[in-house]
């Protein structure tokens, strides 16, 4: 397990929409769990991108407070009270090598779904081309986009879920990512002082790494 900070992808960057969708016209990525997704939605309200797998002891970590994302954001168009509300989209992709990490293939990551009761769309990049449209480097890895003036969905945050590891006694309450979601959803600004995610590396195909993975 190789210790790894998320690139921190410059803030204001477009969500990689097209790649999403060719990606999974083509048939590369795939569904593996979770409500249909309805990719023409993606880029029309908030979005959380999620790159975690199923065997990552840091995923593992912050499995409970994905599902707590879930219910207190995610779940608000079905469950809240009857006034609209602004809501969350989460979207999680798995984009490890199931050549030297087969637990992390479709079925391992519908199991991990299934335990922890997500409804969200999980999706499997077999080519590894969400994790390079997005640069992303660890597991987890999230990134929060948002409409911007210009009507282009853009990066608001990215970096930790909170200061808690595995093995430290920080509480795991995602306070960094859950400012930045209710900053968006109250149409304030995201602060600008961002910390990187740590978490497992990505586990590219063998001799595929991308630059800043090498």
């Amino acid at each position: 397990m190789a210790l790894t900070p998320s690139t921190m992808l410059p803030l204001g960057t477009a969500l990689p929409f097209a790649a999403i969708t060719a990606e999974l016209e083509a048939g590369h990525a795939r569904q593996v769990s979770g409500e249909p997704l309805q990719p023409q939605t993606l880029a029309q309200g908030p979005l959380l991108v999620l790159f975690i797998c199923a065997h990552c002891p840091f995923v593992k970590h912050v499995e409970p407070e994905i599902t707590r994302l879930q219910a207190d954001f995610a779940s608000r168009a079905a469950h809240g009270p009857a006034e609209p509300q602004p809501t969350l989209a989460l979207l999680a992709i798995s984009s490890n090598s199931t050549a030297t990490h087969p637990q992390d293939g479709p079925e391992g990551l519908r199991a991990q779904a299934e335990r922890q009761g997500w409804r969200f769309p999980y999706l499997y990049d077999g080519r590894q081309a969400l994790a390079r449209a997005f640069r992303a480097a660890c597991t987890p890895d999230p990134f929060l986009f948002a409409p911007a003036a210009d009507g282009v969905s853009r990066l608001v945050y990215r970096g930790q879920f909170d200061a808690s590891r595995p093995g430290n006694d920080s509480p795991l309450d995602g306070r960094d990512i859950r400012a930045a979601i209710a900053a968006v959803l109250a149409g304030e600004p995201v602060a600008a002082e961002q910390r990187p995610a740590i978490g497992c590396n990505i586990k590219w195909h063998p001799g595929e790494e991308p630059e800043w993975a090498r």
